[in-house]
């Protein structure tokens, strides 16, 4: 006996909330350790964005007489992930105004969870850093420099990779110790709310570029200085929380390829041969932006269907 039903015909368990849920948990190592790095004005700009990105998605909803929908967790991660990005001297209305931006123009103007075409913390992050350079710029804390290892590397300085893994360093709240976000990426990895495809193809795509740029540029290969680049800034943090968004990265595996690798050749640029020594968030960006030419070309064909029919019936529509 056969049951026959309607599709869909794939079930799954998971939920958009455990799958937020999951992501929140796996954000609070790294900004627990930044909370143990930079004391109490870390903490209150998380406690900040977070407070602030829940509150403008149930206001806005409100007086949209829109469904209630902060409790999938997701304006929760998004209020984390703009604290992760946040300089620990930043103050809480530049929390407040990111927050604002993430959630109430790139993802609610759009049509909420599902419909923002780019990261929202992300697009946050990066008018916050347009608006407000200085500010957004600036890490220097009791007993830290200003300057982050990015930085210093261009400047031609080198760290001990262990006080980078570790994260004994200026940089923002969440991307200073690479354990902390290992630890995190780890567990998304073992709940399987990310693949390994994407943060993987974009680590090593980022390394290798910027390893053969170098080799043009005459300053041959140093294998040191790549691991620093690796353990330095956002590319991790990137990587594992920010690349791999649902909603902005392409669903199909060969688009997952070719995202991951257009990340990983922006960040290398954008490193190597840009005004500033960081540039994982406007690749994302940048990326996310793509991510619909990206699944056009890469979408699987129906079986036993050419692609110059697919096109020819296009055409003729």
């Amino acid at each position: 006996m056969y049951n026959v039903s309607i599709s869909p015909h794939v079930r799954d368990k998971s939920s958009t909330q455990k799958i937020m849920r999951d992501v929140a948990i796996a954000l609070v190592p790294t900004l627990a350790f930044g909370v143990y790095k930079f004391g109490l004005n870390a903490l209150m700009l998380i406690l900040v964005s977070v407070i602030s990105s829940i509150a403008f998605e149930a206001g806005y909803e409100y007086l949209a007489k829109k469904p209630i929908t902060v409790f999938d967790f997701s304006a929760l991660v998004t209020g984390m992930i703009i604290a992760v990005n946040l300089p620990p001297t930043a103050t809480w209305w530049m929390a407040v105004l990111g927050s604002a931006f993430a959630i109430i123009v790139v993802k609610m103007f759009f049509g909420g969870l599902g419909q923002n075409f780019m990261n929202p913390a992300l697009a946050g992050r990066c008018f916050l850093t347009i608006s407000f350079t200085q500010r957004m710029t600036n890490f220097a804390v009791d007993g830290l420099s200003g300057a982050t290892p990015l930085q210093a590397i261009r400047d031609g300085e080198t760290f001990d990779l262990l006080t980078l893994a570790i994260g004994n360093h200026g940089g923002c709240i969440g991307e200073i110790s690479s354990i902390a976000i290992i630890i995190g990426a780890v567990y998304l990895l073992a709940r399987k709310v990310i693949s390994p495809r994407i943060p993987f193809i974009y680590i090593i795509s980022t390394i290798v570029i910027i390893a053969i740029i170098r080799l043009i540029q005459g300053e041959g290969f140093d294998f040191s200085y790549l691991l620093m680049q690796a353990l330095s800034g956002g590319l991790l943090v990137g990587a594992f929380f920010m690349a791999t968004d649902y909603v902005t990265s392409p669903i199909t595996a060969k688009g997952q390829v070719i995202y991951a690798l257009v990340l990983g050749l922006l960040t290398a640029l954008f490193r190597t041969l840009g005004s500033t020594a960081e540039g994982v968030s406007y690749s994302i960006i940048i990326g996310n932006v793509l991510v619909p030419l990206i699944e056009r070309v890469t979408v699987p064909l129906p079986f036993g269907t050419e692609r110059k029919k697919i096109k020819e019936g296009k055409n003729n529509g």
